[in-house]
């Protein structure tokens, strides 16, 4: 009798003890709960946490986290309103603000990222096709593109950026805007969308790096285009130096030379002015000298009889040959 007592009172235990276990249950701080019977929802999901009840058996706990969770796109192919194909990779974070509603559209976090990967990557898709690349590239529109300083220096342009007229700050904000509104009817708060990564493609890389070279090779053309130039100017300023200092030096050389001719003069007439007969003889010298400088076989002179230079000539007495005496 007594061992039946016991084994009552046992099974009992038992009994109450999984009545309870599938009656109470604890919802923490960080999850948020809804109660489904026969898989429909009852009641509003459950946000406070502590002790919590239910009907065993026939109600089941569905429990979802209440934090910020994290969402991380997978890379893809896009072409900008500039026609220039990149990869993009972005990344955002979200929350579950309504869970009974994220029930009844998803049922769980596998199918909500599905569907966050295509409402996200679909507004991602649409904002950088309307924009240039430099718009995805640039932070924010206030942010000068840096130029070559060695374009600068060579007198090259270099690449002619457009002006930014929003950058990629913004861009995130419209893809953030787009993507909220049909994410709140999943149950879906989107708190952040971010680019993670911007590349080229692998198509557009090759023609990036030839304009590189090309960029290099202008810049290599202006250095030697300034080294010639340069070189040009030197030797201009050299010969030019040359033909001053010539000039100078004949120029002194002249005035030496005529200087001295001058002192040779006043020498030889201050001499020679001490006697008349040696005076004369000094010109008679000085036009024979000169005779002999300017008269030769291929020249002729056509000469008045007035002339100084041809009063000698003109005054010449032929000589007479000496006769033998008988």
């Amino acid at each position: 009798m007594q061992n039946l007592i016991r084994s009552t009172i046992v099974i009992f235990a038992i009994a109450l003890v999984v009545v309870i276990s599938g009656t109470a249950y604890v919802v923490t701080e960080t999850e948020q709960v809804v109660i489904t019977q026969f898989g429909r929802p009852v009641g509003e999901a459950i946000t406070e946490s502590g002790l919590k009840f239910k009907l065993p058996f026939i109600q089941k706990v569905n429990r979802f986290d209440r934090r910020a969770l994290e969402w991380d796109g997978p890379a893809s192919e896009m072409i900008t309103n500039d026609k220039t194909f990149i990869i993009v990779d972005t990344f955002g974070r979200w929350r579950i603000t309504d869970a009974k509603q994220f029930f009844l559209r998803l049922t769980d976090d596998r199918r909500a990222k599905s569907r966050l990967d295509d409402i996200l990557g679909s507004a991602t898709l649409t904002t950088v096709a309307s924009h240039d690349l430099i718009e995805v590239v640039r932070t924010t529109k206030g942010r000068v593109p840096a130029k070559d300083a060695l374009l600068i220096e060579t007198n090259k342009a270099g690449p002619d950026f457009k002006p930014i007229s929003k950058g990629r700050v913004k861009l995130e904000a419209e893809i953030f805007k787009a993507a909220s509104e049909p994410l709140k009817d999943f149950g879906i708060e989107l708190l952040d969308v971010r680019f993670k990564r911007v590349n080229y493609h692998p198509s557009v890389v090759g023609k990036i790096h030839t304009r590189m070279i090309s960029e290099r090779q202008q810049i290599a053309a202006g250095f030697r285009s300034m080294g010639e130039g340069e070189a040009a100017r030197i030797l201009g300023e050299k010969e030019k130096e040359l033909k001053r200092i010539d000039s100078e030096a004949y120029k002194k050389v002249e005035e030496i030379r005529g200087t001295a001719d001058a002192q040779a003069t006043t020498i030889y007439a201050a001499a020679y002015n001490q006697s008349p007969v040696a005076a004369e003889f000094y010109q008679f010298m000085q036009t024979m000298s000169l005779y002999k400088e300017s008269l030769s076989k291929e020249a002729s002179l056509i000469l008045s009889t007035d002339s100084e230079l041809f009063k000698f000539l003109k005054s010449a007495q032929p000589v007479k040959s000496a006769q033998p005496e008988e």
